[in-house]
């Protein structure tokens, strides 16, 4: 039992229990000598997740490792090892250029259409024979202009590009759709001497937040692969027969990859942030997904009595009108996009508002943490907020096992 004191005044009282869970983590933690915020992956729940997915996965379907969702060439090669894939979706040139030189064996393909600034970059960038690791990419394709654009580089540096078309699905955030204008880009493609139909991309990610209510979910669901559908026919319309067969048919992502239960659309998904579960991918069709992440941060200051800079005069009654908020403390660093879970109860103060250096979390009066003790948040997402922090460390069985680095910070 601790004595805080609250309001210029001494309380006895027990103290709200702290989770065993974020108490092993944070005895692992001051073991390995952790001494500034860290990013914290458990092991145990990651693979739990991984064989999660795979159990979910209809035969015949191929499964594609979102790496902007697993920024870390070790996390990556482990999510490979258990999983025995050797694709991955990339997003940006660096990362694309990263994993290619890491992990020369992977089949990439990009996430998000790439300027023709960054396509000659990487293709300048390729180690002869250039046309064998071109071979390993597949290009995303959003409107005739960018295949333009591609086309330009690919005939500048000699190269054939191997092209995935971006489908409208529903999201409306680019991409084509069937009818006269896939038509178009099918026959520029069969007609180019630098261009190959690689597949199709339709990310269909709106669907997790449409409601089942009379239907709903479910007719959205039916019109993406009926757009889906389309696409298909009309590239074996231009290719020939069985060329839907021959093509990666990409879809679905972590909220989403169970809305695919055969391949009579969709080859292969692409799931990273569901092995990790951040808080955006609480949903209820990955209920069986684990938390694996979290941020663990030292205490610099407190717990002592909130008080709110130029209010000091009512800060008393703030306490006793909110004793869940009646401590303070102040943590190393801050302004992250991630939510507190242990201490239970923490939040944030809205008048103060965030910061990056030393952030103000509240809670109740009995707040049972001590400066240098860890503050624990879970991630509301894994990419860009797995980079901030340095290598991971790895936690299980009571320890921390490992630590793995993670790529460079690229959008």
């Amino acid at each position: 039992m601790r004595t805080l004191p609250v309001s210029g005044e001494n309380h006895t009282m027990s103290e709200p229990a702290r989770d065993p869970y974020f108490q092993g983590i944070q005895s692992a933690l001051a073991e390995a000598g952790a001494v500034g915020p860290t990013l914290v992956v458990d092991r145990g729940r990651l693979d739990a997740n991984i064989e999660t997915l795979m159990n979910q996965l209809p035969a015949g379907m191929g499964y594609r490792i979102v790496a902007k969702s697993l920024p870390s060439p070790d996390l990556l090669a482990h999510v490979r090892r258990r999983t025995g894939t050797n694709r991955l979706m990339t997003f940006n040139q660096p990362m694309l250029q990263a994993l290619g030189q890491l992990m020369p064996d992977t089949e990439q393909m990009l996430g998000k259409p790439l300027s023709e600034a960054a396509v000659r970059t990487h293709l300048a960038g390729l180690p002869e024979p250039r046309q064998q690791r071109a071979d390993r990419i597949q290009w995303l394709a959003d409107t005739a202009e960018r295949l333009d654009r591609y086309e330009r580089a690919a005939a500048d540096f000699g190269v054939t590009l191997r092209i995935n078309l971006e489908l409208d699905v529903g999201l409306h955030r680019g991409g084509l759709v069937p009818g006269q204008q896939l038509e178009e880009v099918l026959e520029h493609i069969r007609e180019s001497d630098w261009l190959g139909l690689a597949g199709f991309m339709g990310y269909e990610p709106h669907l997790a937040s449409i409601p089942e209510f009379l239907g709903w979910r479910r007719r959205l669901l039916e019109r993406a692969r009926a757009l889906y559908r389309s696409a298909l026919r009309q590239a074996e319309s231009v290719f020939g027969a069985g060329t839907a067969d021959r093509l990666t048919r990409n879809a679905g992502g972590s909220p989403t990859y169970r809305m695919h239960p055969d391949t009579a659309i969709a080859n292969e998904v692409s799931v990273g942030s569901a092995l990790v579960k951040p808080t955006h991918f609480d949903l209820p069709d990955l209920a069986q997904h684990q938390p694996a992440c979290f941020i663990a941060t030292p205490v610099l200051k407190g717990p002592v009595p909130t008080r709110v800079p130029g209010l000091e005069w009512i800060s008393g009654l703030g306490r006793l009108l909110r004793p869940k908020t009646a401590s303070a403390i102040f943590i190393h660093g801050g302004n992250w996009l991630a939510d507190p879970v242990d201490p239970p109860g923490l939040r944030y103060n809205r008048l103060l508002g965030r910061s990056s250096n030393q952030e103000m979390l509240n809670g109740d009066r009995r707040l049972a943490i001590q400066p240098e003790e860890f503050v624990f948040l879970r991630p509301h997402q894994s990419e860009a907020v797995f980079l901030q922090f340095g290598d991971i460390a790895v936690y299980e069985d009571g320890a921390i096992e490992d630590w793995w680095p993670v790529l460079p910070p690229s959008a």
